[in-house]
């Protein structure tokens, strides 16, 4: 009984019982049989709710939401339909995918009715059938799938099981809004196997990605030599370039051979020093690098127009940079040529 309904029947009973005391016997007795009348045949619906009346056996009509009135004895509600979204949650356990897979899986439906009269009338308890056409149809889904898209594709999964169940239900006067599968779980035997397998496709794709790496470069070098093979000049400026990069480093001791120097034609050489000169004028600026060395003299194997004055300016420069780079050496060798070279003549000749 509604609260209104329970305010208007003791409202009534009091007015009898008033009759009552005054010794008006009638209408007392009249407004107490008014009040149970009352009990009986007024009701209420809230809003979310609909009322299935039946009259002598047959459908009156759907009530609510509201206050509406039914004749005792006469009229029969038969049920009350909850039109608000409702949710039920079912699962299916060692159910086999397509690839015979044992799994267990749980799910959750998302339904409310749309005519309350089909959920009445066309089927005992609307509730309880949801929930098993929605554990059948989700182990039909899953025998239809493989592991790997149930898994992977959820999405798509719900929204098979989405439009079968409704398929299903659409008669009963229910409708369903969507399916969520929450959590798929699979044998622990299984899931390690799956694991290794994972390790073993991204070292699979790891190994390939190196070894095109490797190749690309082993190209790469290829081609470097070629060059190197057909412009030797090319391949001394790269060893005095290594060189050049190594001395920028304080404290650096390096070993040229005599075969690399001897390699050096008198360009290669004024190409050094002037190289040398920058580094040690950088080393002096931030370091106060001083010290004595010798001239180094670039022995020419070939014949060669150079310029005499030319040559002996860069060796001098080489010598004053390399002497300049050794700190707290405390040592000097002989140097052909200590002082400062004059000026260039302008003049060449053939070497032998």
């Amino acid at each position: 009984m509604n609260a209104i309904t329970l305010f208007i029947v003791v409202a009534l009973t009091a007015v009898g019982g008033l009759y009552m005391s005054r010794g008006s016997l009638g209408p007392a007795i009249g407004f107490w049989v008014i009040a149970a009348i009352a009990s009986q045949s007024l009701k209420m619906a809230n809003t979310w709710q609909k009322f299935v009346v039946l009259r002598a056996g047959k459908l009156l009509g759907v009530r609510g939401p509201g206050l509406f009135l039914i004749i005792p004895v006469l009229d029969h509600v038969v049920a009350v339909i909850d039109e608000r979204i409702q949710t039920t949650a079912f699962n299916a356990e060692q159910a086999l995918t397509r690839d015979t897979v044992p799994v267990n899986v749980d799910a959750i439906i998302f339904w409310h009715v749309h005519d309350a009269r089909k959920a009445a009338l066309a089927i005992t308890d609307y509730q309880q059938a949801i929930a098993r056409v929605a554990q059948t149809s989700l182990r039909e889904m899953i025998g239809s799938s493989m592991l790997a898209s149930l898994l992977s594709d959820r999405q798509s999964a719900d929204l098979a099981l989405c439009t079968e169940i409704g398929r299903k239900t659409l008669e009963w006067g229910l409708t369903v809004r969507s399916v969520e599968i929450r959590d798929v779980a699979i044998p622990v035997a299984l899931q390690d196997a799956m694991s290794r397998q994972a390790q073993a496709e991204r070292e699979k794709q790891a190994r390939i990605i190196l070894g095109s790496a490797e190749a690309e470069m082993a190209s790469k070098f290829v081609s470097a030599a070629k060059i190197y093979a057909d412009q030797p000049t090319a391949l001394q400026l790269r060893a005095m370039n290594i060189i050049y990069e190594t001395t920028k480093e304080r404290g650096t001791t390096i070993l040229i051979p005599s075969s690399m120097v001897d390699s050096m034609n008198p360009a290669s050489a004024t190409a050094l020093a002037l190289a040398a000169r920058s580094a040690a004028m950088r080393a002096e600026e931030q370091h106060g690098v001083a010290g004595e060395l010798t001239a180094l003299h670039t022995p020419i194997d070939t014949e060669v127009e150079v310029d005499h004055d030319a040559v002996k300016t860069a060796e001098w420069s080489l010598a004053r940079a390399l002497n300049n780079l050794i700190s707290e050496g405390g040592y000097a060798l002989a140097s052909d040529d200590a002082t400062t070279p004059s000026t260039p003549s302008q003049k060449s000749e053939k070497l032998p």
